[in-house]
């Protein structure tokens, strides 16, 4: 029997040839290298939405919606909530100059048109619309779109106000096994609820190579192509996880997964008050050296994280990595990944040095550097 396990990020895409869904709308979406990109050519500076914006306070999840005979008020909670969720529109041009339409979700998390998603669901898209609960649309400019790809967040600004904006729970006090609800654009139909419960916490997923999302809660709340980017909600109607991705594999339900509240604040709060997330930079692209690649690259190590690209008179140039470098440890820390030397980038104080130990062909070397704040990107 043949096994496959497959993890899928939950946006949904059609082709306009005619326009059909493609097979059940499930989609792999191939995302950036797994360490802080080389510093892009600047041509327009990042302009925040808020500097001074503060997110809404965590309510903490202590009073649930009442519910008769003792059974979770589903039926009132989405009542609550679905004013709130939107339906994300996009249009891709893809190689052959075929039109592609995608479709995802997001949540109101300002009553001045500040909308949370996914950056899966927007990437890449040559026109990006949000449809509200209330059937208004709103086209979204270019410039007024913010991502993080490393935590696959983002965040979309629609010339609106006195929107109804929904709570922010603290996924930290959520139990295993408390009920949820799953809202969003589910196969592009428009927006739909899901009822399950929480199934695990502090999950760790692979979706690709190069990236992992961590601290993810897990769900039995059915996702489909299409939620992407939705919120998870508590029986006390507060967000509690960002619908993200599924794990599909042949002979065994779906499992849906959601970035938590907790992980995912203090980054929107970055993408909101500074235009983008702030963290430590090296100023590198890797990649995970496995088999094939080691063969290929004819290299001395099975494992490890392989430099791709180097930016200029950034931390690793100025500490001599080169393309094709190898890294096999830092920080004291051994590195069998991309997502091994991401981690530990990502975990390092500015300013504080890192010891780095690497291969260049056959030859082992090591070096120092020292990451420096993250580059404002491009616009």
């Amino acid at each position: 029997m043949i096994r496959r396990r497959i993890v899928v990020l939950a946006l949904a895409l059609t082709l306009l040839l005619p326009v059909l869904f493609t097979g059940c709308g499930i989609i792999e979406i191939a995302p950036p290298e797994a360490s802080p990109a080389p510093t892009p050519t600047e041509t327009v500076p990042v302009v925040p939405i808020n500097p001074a914006w503060t997110p809404p306070a965590v309510t903490g999840n202590t009073t649930a919606i009442p519910a008769p005979a003792g059974l979770p008020n589903i039926a009132d909670v989405v009542a609550a909530v679905k004013p709130s969720v939107v339906a994300i529109n996009i249009t891709v041009i893809n190689v052959f100059n075929q039109s592609q339409e995608g479709a995802g979700s997001g949540w109101i998390i300002d009553p001045n048109g500040i909308i949370v998603t996914n950056n899966h669901v927007i990437e890449g898209a040559n026109t990006v619309s949000v449809t509200m609960d209330d059937g208004k649309t709103y086209n979204v400019e270019p410039k007024d779109i913010y991502t993080d790809a490393l935590n696959d967040l983002a965040i979309l600004r629609i010339n609106a106000t006195n929107l109804p904006a929904l709570k922010v729970g603290d996924s930290a006090k959520v139990r295993v096994g408390e009920w949820v609800v799953a809202i969003g654009n589910a196969l592009g139909q428009g927006i739909s609820a899901t009822e399950g419960i929480i199934s695990r916490k502090g999950v760790t997923l692979p979706v690709d190579q190069g990236q992992t999302l961590y601290d993810l809660i897990g769900t039995s709340a059915a996702i489909n192509p299409g939620n992407s980017g939705g919120p998870l909600v508590s029986m006390a109607g507060e967000v509690v996880g960002i619908t993200s991705a599924k794990l599909a594999s042949i002979g065994i339900e779906g499992m849906g997964y959601a970035i938590s509240s907790n992980t995912a604040m203090p980054l929107i709060q970055q993408l909101i008050k500074n235009g983008y997330v702030v963290r430590p930079w090296l100023g590198v692209n890797l990649r995970t050296v496995d088999q094939f690649t080691a063969l290929a690259y004819r290299l001395a190590v099975k494992k490890g994280a392989m430099v791709s690209q180097v930016a200029a008179n950034s931390p690793a140039a100025n500490g001599g990595l080169q393309p094709n470098d190898v890294i096999v440890a830092a920080g004291g820390k051994d590195v069998n990944t991309a997502d091994d030397m991401v981690r530990i980038i990502i975990g390092t104080p500015l300013g504080q040095t890192l010891d780095v130990t690497y291969y260049r062909g056959t030859e082992k070397k090591t070096t120092q550097v020292t990451p420096i704040q993250s580059p404002a990107p491009a616009r």
